[in-house]
C-alpha cells in the first residue's frame, strides 16, 4: 500500500517578510499596519520628529532618498525594490484616527517613507482621509511631495490648514533625469507651487537634496532660488544630501559609474552616519540664505511647536 511520508521538518518560508505579511494586488503590497505614526530618522533633515506615511517605497526613484533603508526591514533591498515594490498601508486612515486620539499635538510630517501622492495614490486614494483626520484632530502637519497629484486635494488641504512642502533641489533637467528619474521635472514642480499658492494652500519649497559637487555651484543655486521665488514661494528650506545606510550604498554605486572622479571626494566629505561635513553644509545653506534675502523669501525650517507623544510608536509595515 502506498503512502506519503510526513516531513519531519516543516518547510522554511524563504520569501521576504513583506510577502508573507501582505496581499499582493496589481503589483502593490497591501498591508494592515499595527501603528502608523513613526519617528523620523535624524538623517531626514526636516524639522518634524514624527511622521505618517501611507506608502513605503517610491516610484520617483530618487537616488538620494533617505527612506531607502526601511525596505531592508521588510526583506527587500534598498535599491531597485524601493523604487518598484511599493507597500500600501491600506488601514492607515483608521489607525491614524485611533492614534491621534492619544497624540499630544506635536507636528507631523506626511509622506516621509514614500511620497503620499505617487502613482499608487491614484488607485488607493488614502491621502484625503489622512489629511481630513489630521485636520479634525487639529494637529499641525506638512505634506512632503514632488507630485502634481497633490492638487487634487487642494481644497481639503486648505480646509485642514495643511502646509505643503514641494521638493525642488535644482532646475537642471540633466541632473533630474539622472538622480530623480521617476519624478516630474523642475518646471512642473514650480508650476505646482504657483497652483497651490493660488488655491490658498500654504506652500514652501524644500530645496533638497543639494548634491555636493553636482548641483551646488553658485550659478546653479542662484538659478534655482530665482525660479522658486518667481513661482510665488515665500520660504525655502535647504537640505544638503544625506547618505544614511541603504541610501549611501545605492547613491555611491551610481556615482561610481556616472562620476567616478567624485567618489573619493564624497568619501572625504561624509562621515560614517551619512552626514556631510558641517563646514560644507554651513557654507551651502549660508549661500542659499543670502540668495533668499535677495529674492525676498524666508530661509530655513519653520519653528517647531507642540509636545511629543507619551510613548514611541514604531512599525515594520
Amino acid at each position: 500500500m502506498g503512502w506519503d511520508a510526513l516531513a519531519l521538518v516543516e518547510a522554511v518560508d524563504e520569501r521576504p517578510l513583506i510577502e508573507r505579511r501582505a496581499v499582493v494586488r496589481d503589483g502593490f503590497y497591501e498591508t494592515q499596519a499595527r501603528t502608523v505614526i513613526e519617528r523620523v530618522p535624524g538623517s531626514a533633515g526636516i524639522v518634524e520628529r514624527w511622521a505618517v506615511s501611507p506608502y513605503r517605497g517610491c516610484v520617483h526613484a530618487c537616488l538620494g532618498c533617505g527612506a531607502r533603508a526601511g525596505h531592508r526591514k521588510l526583506g527587500l533591498d534598498a535599491g531597485v525594490d524601493f523604487d518598484s515594490r511599493v507597500v500600501v498601508r491600506a488601514n492607515v486612515v483608521e489607525r491614524l484616527r485611533s492614534e491621534l486620539g492619544r497624540w499630544e499635538g506635536e507636528p507631523l510630517a506626511v509622506g516621509v517613507a514614500g511620497d503620499g501622492y505617487q502613482p499608487a495614490e491614484e488607485r488607493y486614494r488614502l491621502m484625503p482621509g489622512v489629511v481630513a483626520a489630521l485636520g479634525a484632530a487639529g494637529v499641525p502637519f506638512t505634506v512632503y511631495t514632488r507630485s502634481a497629484l497633490v492638487l487634487r486635494d487642494a481644497e481639503v488641504l486648505a480646509r485642514a490648514g495643511a502646509r505643503v512642502a514641494v521638493s525642488i533641489a535644482f532646475v537642471d533637467e540633466r541632473i533630474r533625469r539622472a538622480v530623480e528619474p521617476g519624478a516630474v521635472g523642475a518646471q512642473a514642480r514650480l508650476e505646482l507651487v504657483s497652483a497651490l499658492v493660488e488655491a490658498g494652500v500654504e506652500c514652501r519649497v524644500l530645496m533638497a537634496p543639494v548634491l555636493p559637487l553636482l548641483s551646488d555651484a553658485a550659478d546653479q543655486l542662484t538659478a534655482t532660488v530665482r525660479r522658486i521665488a518667481g513661482a510665488g514661494a515665500v520660504a525655502v528650506e535647504p537640505v544638503v544630501l544625506r547618505l544614511p545606510p541603504g541610501t549611501r550604498q545605492w547613491y555611491m554605486r551610481w556615482l561610481a559609474g556616472a562620476h567616478p572622479h567624485l567618489v573619493e571626494r564624497y568619501e572625504e566629505l561624509y562621515d560614517r552616519a551619512g552626514f556631510p561635513s558641517p563646514g560644507y553644509e554651513q557654507r551651502i545653506t549660508g549661500q542659499i540664505a543670502q540668495l533668499c534675502r535677495v529674492y525676498g523669501m524666508r530661509c530655513g525650517a519653520p519653528e517647531p511647536v507642540g509636545r511629543g507623544p507619551s510613548a514611541a510608536q514604531l512599525a515594520l509595515v
